[in-house]
This record gives C-alpha cells, structure tokens and sequence, in this order.
C-alpha cells in the first residue's frame, strides 16, 4: 500500500487520544512527525516517530504529504493557511475557522493550490447517530417529525489555565460541540431555512458559552439540538419522532473512552455497544406493532480516514468537504446572531 506521511500539529487530548491511535494503526497512513513544544511524551509511546519542537518543522519535511492541524480552535485558521501555502493536504479539527469569511478564504486558496482540505467530523461515525441515520433510511418511523440531540455533561467548575475557559471567539461550547451537532443534523436533513437560539453561560465565573439550546427550522420536521456543562443526571442522546413512532437511545459512543484506555480501531469488537445501551424502538412497519431495542451500529472512526486515503490515493469523493464545513461555520454565526437579538435568522 502506498502510505500517506502525516505530520500532526500537535500532541494535545485530541493528538494523543484520536488521531495518533488511528494513524498509527491505519495500513494507509505513516505519521512521521508531531510536534511537541515543550514535552516529550510522543517517544515514550510512539518510538518510531520523531517529534518536534516547530510546526514549521512539519512544512518544511518534503516528505510529509499530509497536516493535521489540531491547535487550539483558535489557532485553526492560521495553521490550514500556512499548511496549505507550503503545498500540503489539510484536516483540520473542528471548528474549522472562527468566521465564514477565513473559511472562505482557505476554500478559496485549498483550490488555488490543488490541496484536500477537510474537517475532522468524527462524530458522523458514532453508533448511535449511525443508527440513527439507519432508522431514518429504513423508513421505519414513517416521516421524520421531531429529532432531538442532546450532548450533556456536569462539569460545574472553571478549569484552570486552558484555553477552553478563554473568552476568544471561537471558543466555547458552541463552537465546540455544536460544530459536531449542527454537522449531523445537516449529514440527516440538509439546510435549515432558518435558525434560533438561546445561548449562555451558566456556570458561575465562565467566560465562555457553556449552554446552548438551537432550534433548525425545516418546513416538515422539527429539530432541537440541546448541550450543556450543568446536567447530572443523563436524559436521552436522541429522540426521534415519527408519523408510525419513536426512537430513544441514551449513553455516549464508545469509541472515545475506548481510545483513552489505549484501544484503537483494529481491535474485534471495536466500536460495538453493550445490548443495555441499544436505543428503543416503538413503531408500526406494516401493521404491525413493534416494541423492543435495535441493535446500535458499531461506530468507526477511522471510516473518517478510510476516505482521505481513498481521496488522495483513488481520486474517491470527499465525504466531509470544506464546503460542508463552512455550512456548519454559517449556522453557528446565525445561531450567535439569533441569541444575541432573541429573534430567528434566516439562512440565504
């Protein structure tokens, strides 16, 4: 197989719990370098491959087809920019940008320079969203009338120096966690005609957006995507309501807890859910009542990488291109917008 080098821009939570373990594991992929500023944990796991002090270290390596720019969301722009100029293939971690126009502008020179440039939407490979998306296909809801997704969790504290708590565009938890559920409720439904939102900071001292409640308005079904750092207690991830019935599925995927105990991909019986944790169906397919739980789908991350590799190697179609991504960037201000003047935005 003719493998792709990869350099990674940075050793972080993401670096060290994604797309290292990925990488390294893919038949595809050789990651050569990552850098490291300060630290030197790259080696005592991964021995084979060099770290460096310098993202520029990374661009100038000829050999390094590849630049996973995983910085500081803030940083995002900045970085694909200075990757894509150096001539390099570019991911970049969501968010993509802070603001449509710098995502336009990497559109614009992604093209210029004949580079792949995408955004690490790893969440369309969860489980229980492709579950989702199989429950949506099969029709066996009937017409879609409500979808609901909700990403929660109690962290009622302000962490101590990290830039996660700066008051920086861009960061807080709707760029954060909004980038993956506005992207799956577009993967499912396209474009909204139009967006509403109420967006806070409820913990006590934050100087970030940590609650959102964001409302995508389609003309035939209606779509609530909920997040917070204050709920304890678990309520369902999605529901989903149909004209025959309904689906409810509770708990997190698997997949990143199963990363941070040191698994990766290549493991039997990666991404598979326990049967406790199987979403609920409560439908009518053909007459007949039916009432139990459906398997969930085993989610897969490197599915995401599975695809570059066939983009830069086969010339396959992107399945998250920085057109989409931009999409996600547009609702995101239109949500800002909307919560800042208490009225809905509508999405030309």
């Amino acid at each position: 197989m003719n493998k792709i080098q990869v350099g990674l821009a940075s050793f972080g939570m993401s670096g060290m719990v994604f797309h290292a373990p990925i990488l390294t594991h893919h038949p595809g992929f050789r990651m050569t370098k990552i850098v490291e500023r300060s630290k030197n944990e790259v080696n005592k796991i991964y021995p084979d491959i060099t770290s460096v002090r310098s993202f520029d270290e990374l661009l100038d390596d000829d050999n390094i087809e590849l630049v996973v720019v995983n910085t500081p969301d803030h940083t995002h722009f900045e970085y694909a920019r200075k990757a894509l100029e150096a001539g390099k293939h570019v991911i970049v971690e969501k968010p993509f940008t802070r603001t449509i126009g710098q995502g336009e502008d990497l559109l614009n020179l992604a093209d210029r320079q004949n580079r792949m440039l995408s955004v690490f939407q790893n969440r369309r490979w969860d489980g229980d969203f492709l579950t989702v998306r199989k429950i949506i296909d099969s029709e066996w809801l009937g017409r879609p009338v409500e979808f609901e997704s909700n990403y929660m969790r109690y962290r009622n504290f302000i962490q101590p120096g990290t830039w996660k708590e700066s008051a920086v565009q861009g960061i807080g938890i709707t760029y954060n966690l909004g980038s993956h559920m506005i992207d799956q409720a577009v993967t499912l439904f396209g474009m909204p005609d139009a967006v509403w939102a109420d967006i806070d900071s409820m913990r006590t001292g934050s100087e970030i957006d940590d609650y959102y409640i964001i409302k995508l308005m389609y003309p035939e079904i209606k779509v609530v995507l909920k997040a917070s750092y204050l709920v304890r207690e678990e309520g369902p991830r999605y529901t989903l309501h149909g004209t025959n019935g309904s689906f409810l599925k509770y708990g997190i995927d698997p997949q990143e807890e199963m990363l941070k105990r040191g698994g990766n991909p290549s493991m039997p019986g990666w991404g598979k859910e326990p049967e406790d944790r199987w979403g609920i169906l409560n439908t009518e397919i053909n007459g007949v009542h039916i009432r139990g739980r459906v398997e969930t789908v085993a989610g897969n991350y490197a599915a995401y990488y599975d695809n570059i590799y066939d983009v830069l190697r086969n010339r396959a179609e992107l399945e998250v291109s920085p057109e989409q991504a931009l999409n996600v960037i547009h609702l995101i201000e239109a949500a800002m917008e909307s919560s800042r003047n208490g009225q809905s935005v509508e999405i030309g």
